[in-house]
C-alpha cells in the first residue's frame, strides 16, 4: 500500500544521508515520495532565501536583519516573525533580476547533491526501489514577498524570481532522471493571503485571490513532464509555533489548491491540506468542494492537537467529505528543537529530547489507524 504517507519536507538531522537512513529507511514502504529532509539553511525555509538570494542582491536594500544572539554574535535565523529579514526594492528598479539561471536560488545544487546519495541507498537497498526523490521548493509568492512589506514591490520582484524558479526546475528535470523525481510547491504564504482574504471579504474575493497567486504556477507547472510527479502542499505555519493560524475550516486551503490544480495545466499526482485538533464537520466539509481530479489528498494530521482518540475521530470525520486519502504532518519537522510552542507533543508536557523517535513512532501509528477505516 505504498504512497499512504507523506513527508512534506524537513526533518531535524544534519545531512541528507542521515535522513535517509534513519527517517527514509523506516517510513520508505509507506512513501511514494522521499524528501532529503531540507537541511542546512533550507530547514528555515524562505528564511534560507533571505539570507543566500535576497541578502546582498544589488537591486535590493537590506532594512532589517534578523537580531544577534545574547552575545552579540550575528545570526541569520530569524527567532519568529517579528525577526525576519526585511528588504525593499531600491529606488529606480523596474524588475529584480536573477543570473545564473538554474543555479542562482541554491535548489539545483542541493537536490543534484541529495539525488545522488538518494540514489547510492537506493542501490543499497536502504530505500525502496519505487520511491521517488522529493524537492520541495516554496512557490513565488511565499518565497519572498513576506519579506518586502511595501506592496508596490511585489511585482517588481515576483515576476524574476518567478523565471528564476522555472530554470532551477528545468535544470533539476536535466540533470535528475524525471521517473525517479518529485517536485512539490509549498504554499503556506498564499495560505496566509487566502485565509485573510476570505475572512474579509468572502468566498468570491478569495477565489479570486486564489487566481493571482497561482499566476507562478501557470507559468511554472506547465512546462514539467509529466514523467515527473507535482504536488502542493498548504500549510499554517511554523515559524512563530506551530500552528501560527486556526482558521474555522478548511475552506481556504480547499480554495488554494483548486486554484494550483486548475493553474498546473498537467495531472497534480498529490495535494496535502493541514488540520488542527477538530473533529467537527464544519471543519471539514469544504473537502467535497476540493477538485482532486485524480491527485492523491493528504491530511497534516500527526501533531499534537488532538484529544484521546483524536486523531481516529478526525480521520472518521474527514472520510465523510473524503473517503480516500493519505496522512502526514501539517508540515516539515526541521525547526522542531529550537522553536516555541509544540509540534508533537502537548502543551506543558516534558520538552522530549528523542525527536526522531516520536516523528517514527507517531507516523507508523497515524498509518495504522488509516489503515483501519
Amino acid at each position: 500500500m505504498t504512497g499512504e504517507l507523506l513527508l512534506v519536507g524537513s526533518v531535524p538531522l544534519d545531512t541528507v544521508e542521515q535522513v535517509f537512513r534513519t527517517v527514509g529507511g523506516p517510513l520508505g514502504p509507506y512513501l511514494a515520495y522521499m524528501p532529503d529532509g531540507e537541511v542546512g539553511d533550507r530547514r528555515y525555509w524562505i528564511d534560507g532565501i533571505a539570507y543566500r538570494v535576497l541578502n546582498g542582491h544589488p537591486e535590493i536594500e537590506t532594512l532589517r536583519r534578523p537580531a544577534p544572539d545574547e552575545n552579540g554574535v550575528e545570526r541569520w535565523r530569524p527567532q519568529g516573525i517579528h525577526d525576519q529579514f526585511r528588504f525593499r526594492v531600491k529606488p529606480g528598479v523596474r524588475e529584480v533580476r536573477f543570473g545564473d539561471a538554474g543555479w542562482r536560488l541554491g535548489y539545483t545544487k542541493d537536490a543534484v547533491n541529495s539525488y545522488f546519495v538518494f540514489r547510492q541507498l537506493k542501490k543499497e537497498g536502504v530505500l525502496p526501489a519505487a520511491l521517488r526523490f522529493q524537492v520541495s521548493l516554496p512557490l513565488t509568492y511565499s518565497a519572498v514577498t513576506l519579506f518586502f512589506a511595501d506592496p508596490e514591490d511585489h511585482p517588481r520582484i515576483v515576476p524574476g524570481f518567478t523565471a528564476a524558479l522555472r530554470a532551477e526546475v528545468a535544470k533539476m528535470i536535466e540533470l535528475i532522471p524525471p521517473e525517479d523525481f518529485a517536485i512539490q510547491w509549498d504554499l503556506a504564504v498564499e495560505n496566509r493571503y487566502i485565509e485573510g482574504t476570505l475572512a474579509r471579504e468572502g468566498l468570491a474575493a478569495a477565489r479570486r485571490e486564489a487566481e493571482r497567486l497561482m499566476a507562478p504556477a501557470r507559468e511554472i507547472s506547465p512546462y514539467i513532464p509529466d514523467q515527473v510527479a507535482l504536488g502542493y502542499h498548504s500549510c499554517f505555519g511554523t515559524l512563530d509555533g506551530w500552528p501560527s493560524r486556526q482558521p474555522p475550516s478548511l475552506t481556504g486551503s480547499v480554495i488554494l489548491l483548486d486554484a494550483a490544480v486548475a493553474a498546473s495545466g498537467r495531472r497534480v499526482d498529490f495535494l496535502h491540506l493541514p488540520t488542527l485538533g477538530s473533529a467537527e464537520d464544519a471543519f471539514f466539509a469544504p473537502l467535497q468542494d476540493l477538485g482532486v481530479d485524480g491527485a492523491r489528498v493528504y491530511l497534516g494530521a500527526i501533531h499534537h492537537m488532538h484529544p484521546a482518540d483524536g486523531l481516529r475521530r478526525q480521520l472518521q470525520a474527514a472520510r465523510k467529505y473524503l473517503p480516500q486519502f493519505g496522512i502526514a504532518a501539517p508540515c516539515g519537522f526541521g525547526r522542531v528543537p529550537e522553536r516555541p510552542g509544540r509540534f508533537l507533543t502537548e502543551e506543558g508536557s516534558e520538552v522530549p529530547t528523542d525527536y526522531l523517535g516520536i516523528i517514527l513512532r507517531d507516523h507508523v501509528n497515524a498509518v495504522g489507524l488509516l489503515r483501519e477505516g
